[in-house]
């Protein structure tokens, strides 16, 4: 049965920062070009019938330098929309808001987690139609992504609060018993 793989994206200044990076469209570092290519190498030549990819640049990068040609730019698979805390760290917004959880509350003038799970059930949708024709390839972001296999296995956005995801890592879902979802591999380094 063919399976659905999730890239995150490589690393990025911000990312590096752990700064909260949705609309703003930065380049990879030279790390995250490097860690791009060796996730490239971690597929081993798997083939894939689709290959969706982020409008971003750091997205679209990413599956250039792992040797993936896009399909399709789906704008659904952006990552989430901070609003206000975009370019900021969890540790800044929490000065002002102690208790501030993005799994909970989203952003100000950004999104919150229902509407990201609404665009990342969209894509899944896609996806689901895309594997009847063999592997298909997701390269997105860290939070989007999240959310993603966390609707995947039927949690609702915020159990990707639940699933860590690193820069440049392989990540798959797919299926028991050619029926269920389940997540095969999570986080696995590039």
């Amino acid at each position: 049965m063919a399976e659905i793989v999730v890239i995150r994206h490589g690393q990025t200044e911000w990312s590096a920062n752990r700064r909260h990076t949705s609309y703003t469209d930065l380049e990879l570092t030279p790390e995250g070009e490097a860690q791009a290519r060796r996730a490239g190498q971690r597929l081993g030549g798997r083939t894939f019938a689709a290959v969706l990819s982020s409008p971003r640049r750091r997205a679209r990068r990413t599956a250039e330098l792992a040797g993936l040609a896009v399909t399709e730019v789906v704008d659904d698979l952006a990552e989430w929309n901070y609003g206000e805390y975009e370019g900021l760290t969890t540790k800044q917004i929490r000065v002002d808001r102690p208790d501030w959880s993005l799994w909970a509350d989203g952003c100000p003038g950004g999104e919150a987690p229902e509407q990201v799970g609404s665009r990342l059930d969209r894509v899944l949708a896609r996806a689901r139609e895309l594997v009847a024709d063999g592997d298909v390839a997701l390269v997105g972001h860290g939070h989007s992504l999240r959310v993603a296999g966390a609707r995947w296995i039927g949690l609702p956005p915020s159990g990707g609060g639940l699933l860590k995801l690193d820069t440049a890592t392989l990540s798959v879902l797919g299926f028991e018993h050619a029926v269920e979802p389940v997540l095969t591999t999570w986080n696995a380094p590039g």
